[in-house]
């Protein structure tokens, strides 16, 4: 189930993709790239659209993942 970004209290919201960004220990390319800012690459794909927050009943989880591989 998509949970809508703008339902978390921004505190949480932030807390949740700093999780996501150091599980996923996400590659940036050459340039290294700071904990703040990997932080708000994602909330500007939330933002526009591009990922999503995903509720896991299963696994009692939340994730981030891109809308276009959400099959939900």
């Amino acid at each position: 189930m998509i949970i809508p970004w703008q339902d978390i209290a921004p505190e949480t919201l932030d807390n949740l993709i700093e999780s996501f960004v150091l599980r996923e220990g996400t590659d940036y390319g050459e340039q290294e790239r700071s904990l703040e800012q990997k932080v708000e690459d994602v909330k500007r794909q939330l933002q526009s659209g591009d990922a999503v927050l995903v509720w896991s009943e299963l696994h009692e989880t939340v994730n981030i993942m891109p809308r276009t591989s959400f099959r939900g």
